[in-house]
């Protein structure tokens, strides 16, 4: 009886370890911060298509706000949610408390897509959310160039696509790789 009691614990110690599960991505479980504070990650946004965007308040690049928020409405009931990842590394053109950054986003561009925590996209104290994004491991490695860089994760956590500031998010290059992305291509 020991016997397979011993063999049973094993064959399902071996099933929950086998390499056949489907492992949970990196990007779901970095520790975040939404704008409020609160302890988060990216889990709650597992089965959805994702565009990461690091923001900021005072930049050219600004305006692309509204973009972003013409296309979450467009996409979210197709499963995208845009991300916003508040970030003073460019120029300190997002010096603002999270407080002061989350009253610019709504009522100035009536922002209505999560925003997070201020945090570093690149140097010494970039946080592990960019590092896997941009590590020498990710498929579009190397810096973020400046404020609105935008990372296109599919429903499986995988990156999929990366668009430099520049890149509107309503471009055609963009919403292709969206409607790609929630079509599961």
């Amino acid at each position: 009886m020991k016997f397979l009691i011993t063999c049973a614990t094993l064959a399902i110690g071996f099933a929950m370890t086998s390499p056949l599960q489907a492992e949970e991505p990196k990007l779901y479980s970095i520790p975040l911060k939404d704008i409020d504070g609160k302890p988060t990650t990216l889990k709650a946004y597992s089965g959805k298509a994702l565009l990461i965007v690091n923001v900021a308040s005072q930049c050219g690049n600004t305006p692309q706000y509204s973009k972003l928020e013409a296309v979450s409405e467009k996409y979210k009931e197709k499963g995208l949610v845009v991300l916003g990842f508040p970030c003073n590394d460019f120029g300190q053109q997002e010096p603002g408390t999270n407080a002061e950054i989350k009253e610019f986003c709504t009522s100035k561009y009536a922002v209505t897509f999560p925003i997070f925590d201020k945090l570093h996209v690149k140097g010494a104290e970039q946080h592990p959310l960019y590092s896997e994004l941009t590590g020498a491991t990710a498929p579009f490695p190397g810096p973020v160039k400046w404020n609105f860089g935008k990372f296109l994760i599919g429903r499986d956590g995988k990156i999929l696509k990366r668009f430099e500031p520049g890149i509107q998010p309503d471009s055609a290059e963009v919403t292709a790789a969206i409607d790609s992305a929630l079509a599961g291509k």
